[in-house]
């Protein structure tokens, strides 16, 4: 492609956005041509900017960031999106790319990661980091082989935000945390944990991480 890559920078903290700015800077074919912070304010910015290439963190206040590549690539099925998480688990990863988006990489790995994914994605690749695809269940024989197929099922339906409500319950977040993590109303948040302990047939939040964990969602 000719010139510079354009680049717009989603994540909710400026102290992180300022790192990938310095970093992205030593290289001279990328240009961050601006930054947002919620999802809301990303799919704004891409419709304004029209970047080559969004680097979009999934842990987003407002609709959240999986929400955020489905609007953006429903609008423009060409747009070009790098996942950059702190997440390494396959389900995220499979969300991700199911989503619209073009890539995933994790914070974790080395920065020029981030450097060679941006420009693989700008050339109309796809780039997934090394390894991220790997999933390691339980073992066989435990009896997880069916109730995998009935909670993925299951969580496969879930919507993007009933599912980063479901993963920040498993992880023991309570109601009032998740409201103030989202930017949502606690209410809000109380009737999607309803629904979603519903649709799983559960009643507590140890199932729910019991589930998480099985599905390699989330681990021990």
């Amino acid at each position: 492609m000719n010139g510079s890559i354009k680049v717009i920078l989603v994540d909710d903290h400026a102290v992180v956005r300022a790192g990938f700015r310095m970093l992205l800077s030593t290289d001279d074919t990328i240009d961050v041509i601006a930054e947002a912070e919620r999802g809301e304010q990303a799919c704004q910015l891409y419709l304004e900017k029209q970047p080559d290439v969004m680097v979009l963190d999934l842990s987003l206040p407002g609709i959240g960031g999986l929400e955020s590549i489905r609007r953006i690539c429903s609008r423009d099925s060409n747009a070009k999106i790098l996942v950059f998480s702190v997440h390494d688990e396959a389900v995220y990863v499979n969300r991700a790319m199911e989503s619209g988006a073009k890539g995933y990489i994790t914070k974790h790995a080395h920065p020029n990661i981030l450097v060679t994914a941006i420009q693989k994605i700008a050339q109309g690749e796809t780039y997934i980091e090394q390894g991220l695809m790997k999933y390691e269940g339980a073992s066989p024989g435990s009896g997880w082989e069916s109730r995998e197929t009935d909670y993925q099922t299951i969580i496969d339906s879930l919507s993007a935000r009933e599912f980063d409500v479901f993963l920040l319950l498993a992880k023991g977040l309570t109601a009032h945390k998740i409201a103030d993590e989202l930017c949502l109303g606690y209410k809000t948040i109380a009737n999607y944990g309803t629904q979603i302990r519903s649709k799983l047939k559960v009643s507590t939040v140890a199932e729910l991480a019991h589930i998480a964990i099985i599905l390699g969602i989330m681990k021990q």
